[in-house]
């Protein structure tokens, strides 16, 4: 069976456009106008991800990250809004949206990264219930959970997959490149991204964010993880 793709924009010719974008990576699509018309949609089909602007009349696209998540969907969704703003990118994350791209956009980017998210949505396994310990942090591999001296922090689906890699390499340098590559699947550089999701991880772990103490950067190489 074919990958199917929910395409979300009230714009008709971006719509148009998105349709041949994921209809020429050889996956199939569906289309909506409006965000109540794609919960309409999702009550009666299932979709291996949703690709969903934020600007659109009547519900926006975070309003639709949030009635997708409350319904126990675990659907892959990436945002494609023309919106710029760092404040935007780490809110749509932390609603439950999977990746985030701004207009103008590569086609051959999106496409890649639309494969590699669904790619890793249907493979993803649970791992050996293993945990990993380094100085004041602790993760559980089966559970997905991480401490702090003891202390749950909560963490969305990519912070945890960069903290289990940090905690699994300790000291490691890890480039811009390494990161998405290790993450996201695809080696895919959007700078911009890679340093949301560290900033978010030091707002989160660190005593002084500002000058972190775990999450170091390496000038002109990346970052490492120290304890």
């Amino acid at each position: 069976m074919a990958d199917t793709v929910l395409i979300v924009d009230d714009d008709r010719a971006v719509l148009t456009m998105l349709y041949k974008v994921i209809k020429s990576n050889g996956i199939d699509a569906h289309t909506a106008v409006s965000g109540e018309e794609a919960l309409e949609l999702l009550d009666h089909e299932v979709y291996d991800l949703i690709l969903l602007d934020v600007n659109l009349h009547g519900m926006d696209g975070f309003e639709v990250v949030q009635a997708v998540r409350r319904r126990g969907l675990k659907t892959p969704i990436i945002i494609v809004s023309g919106r710029k703003e760092d404040y935007d990118t780490l809110y749509g994350l932390d609603i439950g949206a999977d990746d985030y791209i701004t207009k103008p956009f590569n086609p051959i980017t999106l496409g890649a990264k639309v494969k590699a998210l669904i790619r890793r949505s249907r493979n993803h396994l649970p791992g050996a219930d293993t945990v990993l310990a380094a100085g004041p942090f602790q993760y559980n591999t089966s559970t997905l959970r991480f401490y702090k001296d003891g202390a749950e922090i909560p963490l969305s689906s990519k912070e945890n997959a960069m903290m289990k890699l940090f905690l699994d390499n300790v000291n490691r340098i890890f480039s811009k490149d390494m990161l998405y590559d290790l993450i996201w699947g695809e080696a895919i550089i959007d700078e911009n991204a890679i340093m949301v999701y560290v900033n978010r991880l030091r707002q989160k772990i660190e005593e002084d964010p500002a000058h972190p103490r775990y999450i170091q950067t390496v000038r002109g190489l990346g970052y490492r993880f120290v304890v």
